[in-house]
């Protein structure tokens, strides 16, 4: 009676991972002949670990990333296709995110550059940090919309406090006055302060003309690339069926 009431206090408190553990240890036999202190230590160890996948679930559904599941151990890095899982790996193990580093990842349609930054946005949420995915091109609607509902300020104090923002398919489509300011506005507040991945199919020397206005593309891509990463993928599209054999699910993405 005794250990029920145990259990359910301590899942009052939101103890759950000691509750759980605590279960176990109690169906186990061999746990008899441990002593106290070990007993405890293996119980908050079970929380913290529980605590930690919570924590895990929550930056991952909040991040909505277009391809959750992409990991860098997935990664393909077959010949031609411009990527060295050496330099992917020192990227992801190293402190770029609490740097405030800007990761750019450029190449043709289908070659895997959302796949890529997926991957970097979901191991960053895997070390503990908050990532938040938008795709650019519906991004110009979706800031008008927020101007006009009055809320545009407080979104933008919410990407600037995120630690990975990841912008999909920089460069497509033509972008109005209002969205290079806005997009300067989001890019100021990260600049040497928090990370950015940004994807794109033009090469990085026509992000200039894409801005369009002189002064803003001066201002956004001198903040980009104070401190940057730089990853150009080649290759045919890894969307085509044929290309797809021999390859993972998860890497053919």
């Amino acid at each position: 009676m005794m250990m029920h009431t145990t259990l359910a206090q301590l899942r009052t408190l939101k103890l759950d991972g000691m509750a759980t553990g605590l279960e176990e240890q109690l169906a186990l036999s061999t746990m008899a002949a441990m002593s106290f202190e070990e007993r405890i230590a293996l119980l908050v160890d079970r929380e913290v670990h529980c605590r930690s996948d919570r924590k895990l679930l929550r930056l991952l559904k909040s991040a909505q990333l277009k391809y959750g599941q992409a990991a860098i151990e997935d990664i393909d890095t077959r010949s031609g296709r411009g990527l060295d899982r050496s330099a992917v790996m020192s990227l992801a193990l190293g402190d770029w995110v609490t740097s405030g580093h800007s990761v750019l990842i450029t190449g043709p349609t289908g070659a895997g550059k959302s796949w890529l930054a997926c991957a970097l946005a979901q191991y960053a949420c895997r070390r503990g940090y908050s990532a938040i995915y938008q795709r650019v091109p519906r991004l110009q609607e979706e800031m008008r919309i927020r101007h006009g509902s009055g809320v545009f300020g407080k979104w933008l104090l919410q990407l600037a406090k995120t630690d990975v923002l990841l912008l999909d398919d920089w460069g497509t489509g033509a972008i109005d006055s209002a969205t290079r300011s806005d997009l300067l506005e989001i890019i100021d507040d990260r600049a040497a302060n928090k990370a950015t991945i940004i994807t794109s199919q033009l090469p990085i020397d026509h992000w200039h003309a894409w801005i369009g206005d002189v002064t803003i593309a001066d201002a956004i891509l001198d903040r980009i690339m104070q401190r940057n990463h730089r990853f150009t993928l080649t290759g045919e599209s890894l969307r085509h069926p044929e290309k797809r054999k021999g390859s993972s699910e998860k890497s053919s993405k």
